[in-house]
């Protein structure tokens, strides 16, 4: 607040020094009584209708651009859009304002519109600015972030793609196509769906979500070995996502009478990454297959390689059953359980934003697919 009256202080100074001039002169001049207004207003610590009443004795010209584009993005930030978009629209309307001048009015005014979740006017005004070099880039982004909160994915695919060839930066444009897939599949719409994820990984081999979304629909119709498939890409994706998928594959393996193969490929998982999670689900195959005994061994043994409140609590869980525990580790077992309870599983790793859900898009920092699943100690 004070930062904007010190800004208006050129109008009372100059205002001064007027006075002081015609003085010399002994010529009378006349000050408007809305500038004593504002003085008393100012005086009396009431800074918001002493501003109001010097904008408006400021008159808006190419010498006052600057000043009030200023204002105008104060107030913006200030939570006061209603006012910045007053002040951005009366500049352009000064007819003797620069190309230049013109676009940096337009794109605030834009920006005013975004704020104040008028969509539909930022959209128009950032479409005029394409036409200007210098502010092509910054329109194009802007466009891909309104259309990205109206879920509007066809046009962010159009835009980002726009932006691709003039910034040479990789958008997330498989991840647009994941979000029609979804909407698809919602209404049912499986060949859709389907012909959306094969786009999604053709823009971008990488793409996890996609491959989640296909071992999905396959699960959905029983097609087990496609879903294996679908699963398994996952490692070369991003192993970090390994731990989503290890309980499915565990699932399709054993609706196949595959279980032995399920094992062999925990085992390539175990010696490749530090996930405790494939340790968990070959502890539970031997639980079945050799005893109590040897699960616990093979915990206990990991442990130390991967030490997680989830190997904690499988270890102490095993060793009730194995009828080796005492008060203690039953406390010891129910603390644990308590801790997972609460904690989170997936971390972002661009802005640290964590929760106990897998978002694809950071609600935080507003990033795509920086949400991993944490390691070690607290996570898997």
């Amino acid at each position: 607040m004070s930062f904007l009256l010190w800004l208006l202080l050129p109008v009372a100074a100059a205002s001064g020094w007027l006075v002081a001039r015609h003085q010399k002169r002994r010529k009378p001049i006349y000050l408007s009584p809305d500038y004593f207004k504002g003085l008393d207003y100012w005086l009396h610590e009431e800074p918001d209708k002493a501003i109001d009443i010097f904008i408006k004795l400021i008159d808006v010209n190419n010498q006052t651009f600057e000043t009030h584009l200023a204002l105008g993005v104060l107030f913006r930030r200030r939570g006061e859009v209603n006012r910045a978009i007053h002040i951005h629209q009366n500049i352009i309307k000064i007819p003797t304002l620069d190309p230049q001048q013109r676009h940096l009015a337009l794109f605030e005014l834009a920006q005013d519109y975004q704020n104040a979740g008028l969509f539909d006017r930022a959209e128009d005004v950032f479409k005029q600015l394409l036409i200007a070099d210098n502010y092509k880039i910054p329109a194009l982004s802007q466009l891909l972030k309104i259309y990205e909160q109206e879920q509007e994915w066809k046009k962010a695919i159009e835009i980002a793609q726009k932006l691709e060839k003039l910034s040479a930066k990789k958008m997330p444009i498989a991840q647009y196509y994941c979000e029609q897939a979804e909407k698809y599949r919602e209404q049912g719409q499986i060949d859709q769906t389907q012909q959306l994820i094969l786009q999604a990984l053709h823009i971008d081999p990488f793409c996890v979500r996609a491959s989640f979304i296909e071992a999905e629909l396959a699960l959905e119709n029983n097609d087990y070995q496609k879903a294996i498939v679908a699963f398994k890409r996952v490692e070369t994706q991003d192993h970090q996502y390994i731990t989503e998928v290890i309980k499915n594959l565990h699932f399709c393996y054993k609706a196949i009478g595959q279980i032995d193969e399920f094992t062999v490929y925990l085992q390539k998982i175990l010696d490749s990454y530090d996930e405790i999670t494939p340790v968990l689900s070959l502890a539970k195959i031997i639980q079945q297959e050799l005893g109590e005994q040897q699960a616990i061994n093979l915990i206990a043994k990991q442990m130390l390689k991967r030490p997680s409140l989830c190997s904690i609590k499988s270890f102490l869980a095993l060793s009730n059953i194995n009828n080796i525990s005492n008060e203690s580790l039953v406390l010891l077992h129910d603390t644990v359980t308590q801790l997972l309870k609460n904690k989170a599983f997936y971390k972002c790793n661009n802005c640290g934003f964590t929760a106990r859900k897998l978002y694809w898009h950071c609600p935080s920092c507003k990033q795509w697919n920086t949400m991993k699943p944490i390691q070690g100690i607290d996570g898997d």
